[in-house]
């Protein structure tokens, strides 16, 4: 067959493009019109003439054939081109500025992609590592996003706003409600700040501990002692602007790690659905093709054949498991409860280490000699220290309890890092209780002020210090841990040929590791964000420099773990995470705003008995429909109807949910014999 060039060919006759399917089409959509279909019909050639004449005068659009995309954006296409040219000049104008839109949109969105923050870093950890580790990056650019929207809006309706009516700015000015009811010496706060000659090594003392000058400025609650503040001629409520915005924070934080992770919950409900798809993905889908250095392919090899032998693994533990006598299952039952007894007392014994330093830490800080440096600090830190041990030693007592269970291998990973992440997070609930077990007390001395004034009268700043020296301490343990265990050993690994210290070799880049150490930092930051407005901008600070150290750290001194995780579970398992993490926060904030005294001494609610007493009190000041309104809305009345209907709304999703599962699972099974019929045939 002998092809033309393109110019030599004559135009294809009108008869013969008449005869094609896609006309014919065409002709059919317009006949459906009504006569006017009809009327085109008949004067189709005429019609058809007249097209292509004026297609001579244009370029041609491109054929729908040779769009880029898949079967049903080209048919979209083929459509939107035959119908085009049948359009008015309204709706012609109304698609071409959606395209419009569209096409700006698109590029705008480009364009913000180069101006994402650490976009060729973590492009380069892609690439040489996986996307199992880029998601760990990933991840700590989110909580880098996340603290920076955090640090805004605290400093925009919180500390911006008292900075500007304490000094007069923009002919500012703030006014202080005098205290009711309230003994004399409930309402004096005098840090203890630095006077007379003062050394160096006191100024190292109070940066670590948030102690001193850094005490009465704005990074702790103990500034913020406006009650009203008039910038120009608008009335600021500060203890009303303070506690919305702690909510907003909270609420933003719930709804971004929301969002993020639907996405996460789909692709890991698609994977865990069936067993047979998981082995298909391994199989034909598992290579990551980001993967460029040769060690990181053959690891991924590694990872490949690891991930199938725990696949047959559990399956073999599945019908071992079937087959098991009651006396076997009796034994392994009572081994298992014993085991979590020890774990329980693990437990137990960290958290009642933690309680106890912080009680004697309370209680000597004051009487130390601010001379004594090494002595201050220790007291000051030994709460923070204790943690960090227990955070390190239950770990690896769980993992080495946990080969006697006889767990399929994938649930030991799951239950070693929900137990990690519950040791993690309840040390600082057993701190934070530790406090408010000294805060709160039934002696006569809290009566009058209602709170233990003698040993804290600014107990809010006192939280607040602890959170900033557990921030403070835990960057300063993720750089010696980089600096004086993983560089050292990088270095014998290299330039030692012992047998003993090659079998060791490099530190392993732990994922799930380093994904608990960087939500502990975030717990911290969402707790402390109510008690030091300022301490997101420091966690934003810590995380910016704990990437540079973790990307020098997994380039030059670790080698990526054995058994990685996939970019798509993982995403979703750092979400669920750190939705454990502020879900924990929630509950003493909650405690501290709703039950506990607020200070009398310092703060924006002096005024009030509690925290959440300012928003009744704000309240009132409503027209009296919206006050009804919204009193109704908090009633009893309104609760339980509103929790019905709720439930009623919750049953109908969980019972639609169920209906597309059987639906799933009756095709499926057309499908096993759609294939058993073919095999057949």
């Amino acid at each position: 067959e002998v092809f033309l060039p393109e110019e030599m060919r004559g135009p294809a006759p009108v008869d013969f493009l008449q005869e094609l399917p896609s006309y014919q089409s065409a002709l059919r959509r317009r006949a459906a019109g009504g006569p006017a279909g009809s009327q085109e019909r008949r004067a189709a050639p005429q019609g058809f003439a007249r097209l292509r004449a004026a297609e001579g005068s244009q370029p041609a659009p491109r054929p729908a054939r040779e769009h880029p995309g898949s079967m049903a954006e080209r048919r979209t296409l083929s459509y939107q081109q035959a119908d085009i040219k049948y359009l008015s000049g309204w709706k012609q104008w109304k698609r071409t500025t959606s395209k419009s839109l569209k096409r700006v949109l698109g590029e705008v969105k480009e364009l913000s992609s180069y101006l994402k923050l650490w976009r060729r870093d973590i492009h380069s950890i892609e690439g040489k590592f996986g996307t199992g580790i880029q998601s760990y990056f990933s991840f700590l650019r989110f909580l880098v996003l996340l603290n920076f929207i955090i640090f805004i809006l605290m400093f925009s309706f919180v500390t911006l706003p008292s900075i500007i009516s304490k000094h007069g700015i923009f002919n500012s000015s703030f006014a202080k409600i005098p205290l009711e009811n309230v003994d004399s010496h409930c309402t004096v706060y005098e840090p203890g700040g630095n006077k007379g000659l003062i050394y160096f090594y006191t100024y190292l003392k109070d940066l670590l501990s948030g102690t001193g000058i850094l005490e009465v400025t704005v990074l702790f609650y103990g500034y913020y002692t406006v009650d009203t503040a008039w910038i120009s001629i608008m009335r600021y409520n500060l203890p009303l602007a303070y506690l919305l915005a702690t909510f907003a924070y909270l609420a933003l934080s719930l709804l971004w790690i929301i969002v993020r992770s639907v996405e996460g919950f789909k692709q890991n409900l698609v994977d865990a659905e069936d067993q047979f798809q998981s082995y298909c993905n391994k199989i034909f889908a598992g290579w990551d093709f980001c993967i460029t250095d040769p060690g990181a392919a053959r690891l991924k090899h590694r990872s490949l054949l690891y991930e199938l032998r725990t696949d047959l693994e559990e399956e073999r533990l599945k019908e071992k498991i079937a087959g098991r006598t009651m006396k076997e299952k009796l034994r392994i039952y009572s081994l298992r409860v014993f085991i979590n007894i020890i774990v329980i007392a693990v437990l137990s014994g960290c958290f009642y280490s933690i309680y106890r330093a912080t009680v004697f830490s309370q209680e000597k800080s004051n009487s130390i000699s601010d001379t004594n440096l090494q002595a201050n600090l220790l007291v000051q830190y030994l709460p923070s220290i204790v943690i960090t041990l227990a955070n390190f030693i239950a770990p690896l007592i769980f993992s080495f309890l946990i080969r006697f269970e006889e767990y399929s291998p994938a649930f030991e990973i799951r239950l070693t890092l929900l137990r990690c992440i519950f040791v993690r997070l309840a040390n600082i609930a057993v701190l934070l209780f530790s406090l408010w077990s000294q805060i709160s007390c039934a002696t006569d001395r809290c009566k009058a002020c209602g709170y233990n004034y003698e040993l804290y009268p600014c107990w809010e700043t006192e939280v607040g210090k602890e959170m900033y020296k557990l921030m403070i301490f835990d960057f300063l343990i993720i750089l010696a841990s980089v600096l004086f265990l993983d560089f050292p050993r990088k270095l014998l690994v290299t330039h030692c040929s012992c047998k003993l210290v090659q079998w060791f070799g490099l530190q392993e880049f732990g994922i799930s590791d380093n994904v608990l150490e960087i939500v502990y930092g975030q717990t911290i930051c969402w707790i402390g964000t109510f008690f030091s407005p300022l301490l997101p901008a420091i966690a934003m600070i810590k995380y910016f420099i704990v990437f540079y150290i973790k990307k020098i750290s997994l380039k030059h001194t670790c080698k990526p773990a054995a058994r990685p995780v996939r970019a798509s579970s993982s995403n979703f398992f750092f979400l669920v995470v750190l939705l454990i993490g502020l879900i924990l926060a929630f509950v003493p904030l909650g405690i501290s705003i709703t039950h506990i005294p607020s200070s009398k001494a310092c703060g924006p609610f002096r005024n009030f008995n509690t925290s959440w007493a300012v928003v009744p009190d704000a309240i009132l000041g409503f027209p009296k429909g919206l006050q009804q309104v919204l009193y109704g809305i908090a009633s009893e009345a309104f609760a339980v109807p509103f929790f019905m209907v709720v439930c009623l709304i919750m049953f109908y999703f969980i019972a639609l949910a169920g209906a597309h599962k059987r639906v799933v699972e009756q095709l499926r099974e057309q499908l096993v014999m759609v294939r058993s019929e073919s095999t057949f045939l």
